[in-house]
């Protein structure tokens, strides 16, 4: 059974950093396409980044040269790194693995975990 299991959510000042992980379990990261999502109130859910197999990333407008995402194979951990956080990054953030359009950072996507909320204030 795949298990994603998102952490490092929570509340942070405009400006701040935070660390996301998605950990892992029946399933390995490198396999295939992963991303991250988020969904703010009232919004459609919006592909943030994504990492395809070779490595290579993509990102949402919103957060280029903000986010990055990563993956650390021997934890088999996803993680996402964000900086300069304002409040239009408040949002609950998904894990999603087995993405297939993958740097289009659209879904579908085969696997989704249950999703850490963050929230930035002003």
């Amino acid at each position: 059974q795949v298990q994603l299991v998102e952490s490092g959510g929570g509340s942070v000042q405009a400006g701040g950093s935070l660390r996301l992980s998605c950990a892992a379990s029946g399933y390995t990261i490198g396999s295939s396409c992963m991303g991250w999502f988020r969904q703010a109130p009232g919004k459609e859910r919006e592909g943030v980044g994504a990492i395809n197999t070779y490595g290579r990333t993509n990102y949402g407008d919103s957060v280029k040269g903000r986010f990055t995402i990563s993956k650390d194979p021997a934890k088999n951990t996803l993680y996402l790194d964000m900086n300069s956080l304002n409040a239009e990054d408040t949002a609950i953030y998904y894990c999603a693995a087995a993405c297939g359009y993958c740097l289009a950072l659209v879904p579908p996507c085969g696997y989704w975990g249950q999703g850490t909320q963050v929230t930035v204030s002003s």
